[in-house]
């Protein structure tokens, strides 16, 4: 098994800046969205002119852009929230049961009056797909990631963006009619290297967020993910147990692109 940190670790101060910088952006007209993006000149002067205390504590801050996502990598340990300091949903060590590190996909953020982030809200690898909730900003290191991934089920077809651009096409194997490869927005969350890479998931497997809708009582739930294939014919067809299978080249090129935190979008 393997797991990378080639990542871009961001600090507190730097999310602060940038979030400060989007919303005097957005205020002069020049955009509405008040995702966090990479820090230009132009943003770099804005937030150097604005206001130290330019937020109102517990205000909610929108993460990610086509461009650029957030991943939040569980330092120790740490704990998912309904909503900050609310009920628990469940408890994170700092590596998941494939001894990987816990990460998480950060969609936004409770920050205080610096703009500093205090509360992540983040998507969770857990069923049910989707679900989401609150972890302490103090329990994870946050690090940016320019890939996403989107799949088009109906098309069978795989693309990989680098900031923003289509960098790869594959076609692919999905979930047949009966094992469906389940539609939703969600995020890499481990990296695997099998120790049979001749084997039903090939050379790598690029394990998502996401958890078949069928196959409930299989190992860990039922976990998707995007991996290799030892039956090279089924390239192309509904034939999987809702995994997306590539072949075995054009998945160690995904694999070595697609960091944990990685959006993965799959649609019709």
């Amino acid at each position: 098994m393997l797991s990378s940190f080639r990542y871009r670790i961001v600090n507190r101060r730097s999310l602060s800046t940038a979030l400060v910088a989007a919303a005097v952006v957005a205020s002069t007209g020049c955009g509405g969205r008040s995702a966090t993006g990479p820090t230009t000149a132009a943003t770099r002067t804005a937030a150097t002119s604005a206001p130290a205390a330019a937020c109102r504590v517990g205000a909610y801050r929108r993460y990610g852009t086509p461009k650029l996502a957030f991943a939040a990598i569980v330092r120790s340990a740490a704990v998912a929230r309904t909503r900050p300091r609310g009920a628990v949903v469940r408890r994170f060590g700092k590596l998941n049961q494939n001894g990987v590190p816990t990460v998480f996909s950060v969609r936004g953020a409770r920050v205080d009056a610096r703009c500093r982030p205090v509360w992540f809200h983040v998507q969770l690898p857990i069923r049910p797909n989707g679900v989401m909730g609150w972890v302490a900003a103090r329990d994870v290191a946050v690090a940016t990631v320019n890939t996403r991934i989107v799949v088009d089920v109906s098309a069978r077809r795989l693309t990989l963006f680098r900031a923003g651009k289509p960098v790869l096409r594959a076609t692919v194997a999905v979930g047949s009619a009966a094992t469906p490869t389940p539609l939703g927005r969600y995020y890499v969350n481990q990296r695997l290297i099998p120790d049979d890479p001749t084997g039903p998931f090939g050379p790598g497997a690029v394990g998502i967020s996401a958890y078949s809708n069928v196959l409930t009582g299989w190992a860990q739930g039922g976990p998707v993910a995007i991996h290799g294939t030892n039956e090279p014919w089924s390239i192309g067809r509904a034939v999987s147990n809702g995994c997306i299978r590539l072949p075995n080249a054009t998945l160690k090129r995904v694999f070595a692109a697609a960091l944990a935190g990685t959006p993965v979008v799959i649609r019709t």
